[in-house]
């Protein structure tokens, strides 16, 4: 029960209302008031403890002009922003990342992602900035290494970073650092890892700290990514401040979904919270052919933040406490299949949905809740999940709800060449 529109799942069970009852069946309950007020306003940013540059606006700008350099690629084409597009609140508008390949998994919107706790649709990273770290080498994605990342910012972004974090190794003497090389047991043989285990154990951890702070400087950037008011949000300032109206920022229709949204649909048990994201991971029995393999999701994903490399309570971390890993079981069974809740925010500008983008429209994804095909072929479905057997009626008014969460996306444009 995780994925856009988790909600919908526990969403309508109601019959559809009649246009001469719909001002009275529209009305909040106190307790369903209290429950939309809780989803608005966004609260401050977190602080992100293992980032001492993390709120840095030098940062931010070293950042900016990383995430948009096509040169951060094996091909020298593909760049941050290849797949995290402005233009499209920073998705792709693609059913799978295509980089210098293509991958299995959907892009999910940067905006709103310094609200979670976890990166990616797996959970395999704690950080934004460890998560920054994972397609640059990934060979389906950015497919570059980090010794060419530490070259890269050496000879185009050195004076900013040293100006952030202090000098650079000695880039410029190839004995000590190679064009390329990157730590790969999976291919002990190759010539990333093989460039990787010649290099001298400290100047191992030169590049590693190099390739870290490339991460911390990312983040700093997607820090400044925050989700713009919606219709939404004024709605509950409105209400807040006791119109009882709404300021007419939520269409009757709208605010009917609304109703459904926090009253009987119990949309909220999963989409809570101002980030409307419960930052959990959950099972939706989605149907899978044998052609398309099966994706683990959560079950794999916690195991890889333990032992990564750059997480939270790793060596270039800037802190020791971290609770999210001291905590985490990786054997617990529910995560077979599981998949991160994504935030709500946004939902009708960022298609398709879904891990795997399967679903293309809003209206397949409640096709989909309101028959729930199939059985999972690993583990179980969510087990609060029951076919919804959506109305026409039910079905536009939590639409219209939806898209009442969308707003114009940061704007960012590219730095100047450098």
């Amino acid at each position: 029960m995780s994925l856009p529109l988790l909600s919908l799942l526990l969403a309508c069970g109601g019959p559809p209302q009649t246009s001469e009852g719909a001002a009275s069946e529209t009305a909040l309950t106190e307790r369903e008031l209290a429950q939309a007020l809780s989803l608005s306003p966004l609260p401050a940013l977190p602080p992100s403890p293992s980032n001492r540059v993390a709120d840095d606006p030098a940062a931010a700008a070293l950042g900016r002009a990383l995430f948009f350099d096509a040169r951060m690629s094996s091909n020298g084409e593909v760049s941050c922003a290849s797949c995290h597009q402005p233009a499209r609140h920073f998705t792709d508008g693609e059913r799978v990342a295509k980089g210098v390949g293509v991958g299995k998994r959907n892009t999910p919107t940067l905006i709103g992602g310094v609200y979670s706790s976890w990166q990616f649709w797996d959970g395999r990273a704690d950080t934004l900035w460890s998560q920054a770290l994972g397609p640059i080498e990934s060979p389906l994605e950015h497919g570059l290494d980090r010794v060419r990342v530490a070259h890269l910012v050496f000879n185009h972004h050195r004076a900013a970073y040293e100006a952030i974090f202090g000098p650079m190794p000695p880039m410029d003497d190839r004995a000590r650092f190679p064009e390329f090389g990157r730590p790969w047991p999976g291919e002990p043989q190759g010539p990333d890892h093989q460039a990787w285990i010649r290099m001298a154990e400290a100047d191992q951890g030169a590049v590693n700290e190099v390739f870290a702070n490339v991460g911390k400087a990312l983040e700093a950037f997607q820090r400044t990514l925050t989700p713009q008011p919606s219709s939404f949000d004024r709605y509950v300032a409105a209400r807040r401040a006791g119109d009882a109206t709404g300021g007419g920022h939520l269409s009757a229709e709208a605010e009917r979904g609304l109703k459904l949204f926090v009253g009987e649909a119990s949309c909220v048990l999963c989409h809570n919270g101002p980030n409307l994201a419960d930052d959990a991971f959950h099972s939706l029995g989605l149907p899978t052919t044998p052609s398309e393999g099966l994706d683990m999701g959560r079950a794999v994903g916690a195991r890889l933040v333990l032992s990564a490399e750059f997480n939270c309570a790793g060596p270039y971390s800037d802190t020791t406490d971290c609770p999210e890993l001291r905590y985490l079981n990786p054997e617990f069974p529910d995560f077979i299949l599981a998949f991160k809740t994504p935030s709500l925010r946004h939902v009708a500008q960022t298609a398709p949905y879904m891990h795997d983008g399967r679903f293309k429209t809003l209206d397949e994804v409640l096709n989909f809740y309101s028959t729930l095909p199939g059985e999972p072929p690993l583990g179980h479905r969510e087990l609060t999940l029951k076919p919804l057997k959506l109305s026409p009626d039910e079905l536009s008014a939590l639409t219209a709800f939806l898209e009442s969460l969308s707003a114009p996306a940061p704007e960012v444009s590219p730095p100047s060449p450098s």
